[in-house]
């Protein structure tokens, strides 16, 4: 039975309240930025983790909108589409899907997959940009568990975590290197990261964009349900 299920139409913001709060500007661990979107109705992850934002009430994301922009030049918020400043610009809608788990995936895990630790990290970041420029930053993986597949010394296919609540925790970063794929990589690392998510009694969920059409049936395959579309608006900094 999914718990708490609306939570997951506000990831970040929930994210940030709960599990992730450690990560969250202001936080004394992460941040000297005190007054930056800090007990407001707005909330984001220091941009050294992740350039995603939330907000619970649409007429305070104006200024916090401004106040991040001055630590991170493009980020995203994701939900509902907030007010911004002029000194900001909309780039971009990304439409997602947004996909939940209930069972177990039934998958034969024939790869050794391993637990990425600090000494593999510069591999992780390596392959992860190579395949998806500019959501993977240098504190990324503190934000999670990463697993791998390495073949011939070589990190080839990886998956991971993101963000994470009390009862639900994102599946991410599933990336194969090009010259590796169509050997089933991915089907083994998302089917090994869920199953270590539910092992922890939180809900497995991933958002994919409605446009990777080949991602979206491989994750049906595997038991993952549509829950419903939603957007990551990306916002650039003006020049001025």
């Amino acid at each position: 039975m999914i718990k708490d299920e609306n939570k997951l139409d506000n990831p970040v913001w929930f994210s940030l309240t709960e599990s992730h709060a450690k990560f969250s500007v202001g936080h004394a661990e992460v941040s000297d930025h005190a007054q930056v979107c800090n007990h407001a109705q707005v909330k984001f992850y220091h941009p050294d983790y992740c350039p995603f934002g939330g907000y619970l009430n649409l007429d305070s994301t104006e200024k916090h909108l401004k106040d991040y922009s001055e630590l991170s030049a493009s980020f995203y918020v994701v939900g509902e589409q907030p007010n911004y400043p002029a000194s900001l610009t909309l780039n971009k809608d990304l439409v997602c899907l947004q996909m939940v788990l209930s069972d177990k995936i039934e998958v034969d895990i024939v790869e050794a997959i391993i637990p990425l630790k600090a000494e593999q990290k510069a591999d992780l970041l390596r392959l992860v940009n190579l395949v998806q420029p500019g959501y993977f930053k240098d504190k990324t993986p503190e934000l999670g568990n990463y697993y791998g597949i390495y073949k011939d010394n070589q990190l080839v296919a990886v998956t991971g975590e993101r963000m994470n609540m009390d009862a639900y925790t994102e599946v991410s970063a599933v990336v194969t290197h090009p010259e590796h794929t169509g050997k089933g990589y991915a089907k083994q690392l998302v089917a090994h990261t869920s199953k270590q998510i539910l092992l922890e009694n939180k809900t497995p969920y991933l958002h994919v964009a409605e446009s990777n059409t080949g991602a979206i049936k491989l994750y049906e395959k595997l038991g993952f349900v549509t829950r419903r579309k939603i957007s990551f608006w990306n916002f650039i900094r003006s020049q001025s």
